[in-house]
């Protein structure tokens, strides 16, 4: 289970790839390498849980709307998790993710970048018999 920065992402966007024993752990850490560029994850406490949940069409758009509704608890509420589970209904196409973390506060937290949107571009999802690799662009 990790998350990188690979060279080779698009002028000005955020490329994370990140792997998984599982496609929720995958999914887990692509947030995370999202969050982390936002507000380093070390200054983040789990003091609060909040759960977020997608739907999508296919894995791709399950990644997508996933992704979009934890930016946007983050825009709207400040939520930064440290820590992710997701689960996934891969026969329903539905995800769950319950997070652990905190309220951003200027006062005791580090900005780092914004990120403005998560897009389909250069997004990919594949299986091997050592578990998922996901990769997501997000537009800065």
């Amino acid at each position: 289970m990790s998350y990188s920065y690979p060279e080779g992402g698009p002028t000005a966007d955020l490329l994370v790839e990140a792997k998984g024993e599982t496609l929720g752990e995958a999914f887990a850490q692509i947030a995370l390498g999202m969050f982390n560029m936002m507000t380093p994850l070390e200054g983040i406490e789990e003091k609060d849980d909040f759960i977020v949940e997608a739907e999508g069409t296919d894995l791709e758009n399950l990644l997508f709307n996933l992704m979009d509704e934890l930016l946007f608890i983050n825009d709207v509420d400040f939520y930064v998790p440290k820590s992710i589970h997701v689960t996934i209904d891969f026969e329903n196409l539905k995800s769950i993710a319950i997070c652990k973390g905190e309220r951003f506060s200027a006062t005791t937290h580090e900005v780092g970048i914004a990120v403005k949107a998560v897009t389909y571009h250069m997004m990919e999802i594949k299986e091997s018999p050592e578990g998922w690799l996901v990769r997501m662009v997000f537009d800065t």
